[in-house]
């Protein structure tokens, strides 16, 4: 089969999983907890106080500058206002609600009429008091994004790769309401205004693909690009020279090339922004692998702590070794179950073992798989000698900070080197130096 891109690796990738139960299931918190740091960027300053009476999709926290509010998930009365666990593994200043259960919400406004008559600034506008981020995972602040683009890009990428193995988040999406994917590329399609706009999925997808093709002749402007499956095709990098054989500097970023990516869940969200006039209060998460009881996707509010989802897919088996937000080749591990689902938190992967794990006594043995399977062509071999030097220079030279940590290098390594911790902390060393 023809590479679309440098490197790549074939994992086991468990997808049918927690494809089986077809009939979602909505999740809402007794206790929602909404950190105030949901995005890239500056965190929000809290709105209310204790003792508040909020409604669903009542914004609690905001800011200026690079950041996006944060919205009540349910409705209810504000029990705290403190640093709370997040998914990062930081403290992070947090809204908590007691749910009442009566979901009094806000009244929606949404706006009619053809996409291409739609106001560039005052869509923008709805997508960020909507507090779109990047639901792929990146959580960067939709409307800068789309600013970004406007003018300086001919090719509106939506990207339904996802290629991380157990995640089926978007694939639900893809299946069941593929109408809102296009109707949000509809919408960023006419402000941006691109030459091309394709929507591109793996072909391990097939459902996906045909429940968006159904809809295409609906939308003649938008075409589909059905990839071969390879993680991690759904990197904005990988998916770029895939569809348009064009590859982003190192150091630079998508529009740089005319290209502007943003995942499917992004472009649902922006449809139920400005047609419907709702902001981010709910996500499709992806509960799966081998350690939990009934692996399925779930409706979620944001603000429900994990042990409250994992009770709901039947618990965790005896022998569980870690439970991570995301998948398991880029996602974080867990040590505390009381974090809540984010905005950007697509998957809570439970599982018996670490897929990835280093060896108790890892070793290099030179063999060259890490370096065949880096897709952005690094040496990890010798990024990790330099990381364990400590040799921030050479890290420099090598090119680290292009490294991505997609652990195509940890899953093929047969010493079972700890590189993408390894090579987390030498950006650290990175940072610190030039700080100095």
């Amino acid at each position: 089969m023809k590479r679309l891109f440098f490197g790549g690796i074939h994992p086991k990738y468990n997808k049918e999983m927690s494809t089986e139960i077809i009939n979602i299931q909505k999740v809402l918190p007794k206790i929602a907890v909404l950190p105030m740091q949901q995005h890239i960027g500056a965190p929000c300053k809290p709105l209310v106080g204790v003792g508040d009476y909020v409604l669903r999709g009542q914004k609690i926290g905001d800011g200026e500058g690079l950041c996006v509010p944060v919205h009540a998930s349910v409705s209810g009365k504000v029990i705290a206002v403190e640093p709370r666990p997040h998914t990062n593994g930081a403290m992070v200043m947090s809204v908590v609600i007691e749910n009442d259960f009566l979901d009094a919400s806000i009244v929606p406004e949404g706006m009619t009429g053809a996409a291409e008559a739609l106001d560039a600034d005052t869509v923008l506008h709805k997508i960020r008091e909507a507090g779109i981020v990047g639901m792929g995972g990146a959580a960067f602040p939709g409307n800068i994004k789309a600013l970004g683009a406007m003018g300086r890009v001919d090719t509106l990428i939506a990207n339904a790769c996802e290629c991380e193995p157990y995640i089926t988040a978007d694939d639900y999406l893809l299946r069941r309401t593929p109408d809102q994917i296009l109707s949000g590329m509809e919408i960023l399609k006419a402000i941006i205004k691109p030459a091309r706009a394709v929507i591109a999925i793996e072909d391990n997808k097939k459902e996906g693909v045909k429940a968006i093709k159904a809809l295409l002749k609906d939308h003649p402007s938008i075409e589909i690009a059905v990839l071969p499956t390879r993680y991690p095709q759904g990197s904005e990098k990988q998916l770029i020279q895939a569809l348009t054989k064009r590859q982003v500097p190192a150091g630079a970023l998508p529009a740089s090339v005319g290209c502007a990516v943003f995942n499917v869940a992004t472009f649902a969200a922006i449809h139920r922004a400005v047609r419907l006039g709702y902001p981010i209060t709910q996500r499709i998460v992806t509960v799966s692998g081998e350690a939990i009881h009934m692996p399925q996707n779930f409706i979620v509010r944001l603000g429900t702590p994990f042990h409250d989802l994992i009770e709901i897919a039947g618990g965790l088996h005896d022998r569980t070794e870690r439970v991570i937000s995301g998948g398991p080749m880029m996602g974080v591990a867990q040590k505390d179950l009381s974090v809540p689902v984010v905005k950007a938190t697509n998957s809570v992967l439970c599982l018996l073992k670490d897929v990835n794990g280093a060896a108790e006594n890892p070793v290099c043995l030179r063999c060259g798989k890490c370096v065949s399977v880096c897709p952005m062509k690094l040496q990890p071999l010798y990024l990790y000698r330099y990381q364990k030097a400590g040799d921030a220079e050479k890290l420099i030279r090598y090119n680290l900070m292009d490294c991505m940590e997609c652990g195509s290098c940890a899953f093929t390594c047969p010493g079972k080197l700890p590189l993408v911790e390894t090579f987390r902390m030498g950006k650290k060393m990175i940072r610190e130096a030039s700080e100095k």
